[in-house]
């Protein structure tokens, strides 16, 4: 992430756009949020593995579809895509090891090799054989490695912005890199943003560095996603090591691998986003031998999902052909 306003013309347009998105109930309102967000406490389970005890929430029946979210996020990211997919398939979306409300196991690595074998385990532990993948930010890292290390596991995958081994980590993270290598990222970033929703807002914040819509995040959304990383300092030493699992990069010479991955794959890419590169979906497309194409965003941020999810909906539905 990078501590920087972004006044361009394209982010007026968002803003616009966003706005218009509000008015008709895809963005989540304040009030609403605060329902969603008891709600999927009150609905979180923790599966025990050896890797700790995975929290997760989970809707509907059938087919698995596994929504792996972004940093500093977890699985309440996907809430809208849940409203509207539930009733395609069975939606799971776990909290990442170091993020969001899993119980580590001692001396676990959080790193995203380590978070994919968790998938894995996760899994089996449900009885689960394979999953549609959907994966947000370092999310696509962690799907990226998934799928190349478990591909009968995979049954299709929707990625959007995200690292890819030419970027990542993107020169953007290195504030954040510095900052959790001297043990203060929590304190000094994510402490401050959850004590004042509003600074967390502001261009400077995590809305205003990742979301394309200025009332977004919602103070429902602050609270669910940084909460439980700022409430303790055993917390937020995970976060810190979550971060460092970031660099080196964790994708180096995945590519070979990527490039005999058959699962078929859509790319969906905010071109707002001022963190991950604007040629990587391009990049994923020419990789990915099963690639469907690449659906760009002009005014969408980092964590678009969050505030579109009838884009997610829709491009799942295509790709799962229901």
């Amino acid at each position: 992430m990078q501590r920087r306003q972004f006044l361009t013309a394209a982010a007026g347009l968002g803003a616009l756009t966003a706005a218009a998105a509000r008015a008709e109930g895809a963005l989540p309102r304040a009030e609403d949020d605060a329902r969603a967000a008891r709600a999927w406490n009150a609905a979180r389970r923790h599966l025990p593995t050896k890797f700790g005890d995975i929290a997760y929430v989970e809707r509907g029946a059938g087919p698995v579809a596994l929504f792996l979210h972004g940093f500093p996020l977890n699985g309440f990211q996907w809430r809208g895509a849940f409203d509207r997919l539930s009733r395609h398939r069975r939606c799971i979306a776990p909290d990442s090891m170091g993020l969001g409300f899993t119980r580590v196991a001692a001396g676990q690595g959080v790193a995203p090799s380590d978070q994919a074998d968790m998938l894995a385990a996760f899994l089996d532990a449900l009885g689960v054989a394979s999953v549609d993948l959907v994966a947000n930010d370092s999310g696509g890292a962690v799907a990226q490695i998934f799928v190349t290390r478990f591909p009968d596991r995979v049954r299709t995958l929707l990625l959007t912005n995200c690292d890819v081994e030419p970027d990542s980590p993107p020169p953007a993270l290195q504030p954040v890199l510095a900052l959790a290598r001297a043990g203060t990222y929590p304190d000094e970033w994510l402490v401050p943003w959850f004590n004042d929703p509003g600074a967390a807002r502001s261009p400077k914040g995590l809305g205003g560095l990742c979301f394309s819509d200025p009332s977004q995040p919602t103070d429902a959304a602050i609270a669910m996603y940084l909460g439980p990383l700022v409430a303790s300092p055993a917390s937020k030493a995970l976060v810190n090591a979550y971060t460092l699992g970031l660099d080196p990069n964790p994708l180096a010479g995945i590519e070979a691998a990527l490039r005999r991955c058959e699962v078929p794959t859509r790319i969906v890419w905010g071109m707002a986003d001022d963190i991950f590169a604007k040629e990587s979906p391009d990049y994923l497309d020419r990789v990915l031998p099963n690639a469907k194409g690449v659906r760009r965003l002009p005014t969408a941020k980092l964590f678009w999902p969050e505030e579109y999810p009838d884009v997610v909906a829709e491009e799942a539905r295509k790709l799962w052909g229901v």
